[in-house]
């Protein structure tokens, strides 16, 4: 057991490593650190987009369920799980997006912090550490913004998990009713979810755009 913490601390300084010789390499092709945080906010959008899509898709789906033919409750339980499934792996990216905008916008502030020391000028000097608060607030509500909505998302799969589990533990009649009484409630859940999410994206858009503006 004593040997776990040296092995987190050996895998940390062998992950910063590698993230360093990432940010080194992408500097020598004119990519600084700076770029890479935009693209990964525009990647992080985009994978917002999409999770937010097919969250809405999903939804509809389990909704359609009411309406089903008892004879066609495996063939909709097929379906139910491909959605579910599909949401999942939505939402997975959408929070790995997130640690990628984390971990460089770690570096880039920590990085321009330590630049501060090299200004001769006073003046500029200010004006570089006014950027930089500047950007570390921007930076600071996106992320913020993102974990609001990816956080809405847990409860919403955990429910689509229940309510595919229980079509596939119950293919009959009491299965749609039981069903569609869940996603039913289940609507001002998704509808918060959704407006999170495209909170989220419009702050993407203002962070990118004043990003890009400077």
């Amino acid at each position: 057991m004593k040997s776990l913490p040296l092995l987190l601390t050996a895998t940390c300084l062998l992950m910063c490593s590698c993230q360093s010789a990432y940010y080194g390499a992408m500097e020598k092709f004119g990519v600084h650190k700076r770029d890479i945080l935009v693209d990964r906010v525009e990647d992080a959008r985009e994978a917002q987009e999409e999770a937010k899509e097919q969250f809405e898709s999903a939804f509809e789906e389990f909704l359609a369920v009411s309406e089903v033919d008892v004879s066609q409750l495996k063939v909709t339980y097929d379906r139910l799980q491909a959605a579910f499934d599909d949401s999942e792996s939505k939402a997975n990216a959408v929070k790995s997006r997130i640690e990628a905008i984390e971990e460089v916008s770690e570096a880039l502030f920590k990085e321009w912090e330590g630049e501060l020391d090299q200004y001769t000028s006073k003046e500029l000097r200010a004006v570089s550490a006014g950027q930089l608060e500047s950007t570390q607030k921007l930076s600071k509500n996106l992320i913020q913004a993102m974990d609001s909505a990816a956080s809405k998302m847990d409860p919403v799969l955990n429910a689509f998990r229940d309510q595919v589990l229980f079509l596939k533990h119950n293919l009959n009649a009491q299965a749609i009713a039981a069903l569609n009484k869940t996603s039913l409630a289940l609507r001002d859940e998704v509808e918060v979810l959704i407006k999170q999410m495209e909170a989220s994206i419009d702050e993407a858009n203002a962070f990118v755009a004043q990003m890009r503006s400077e």
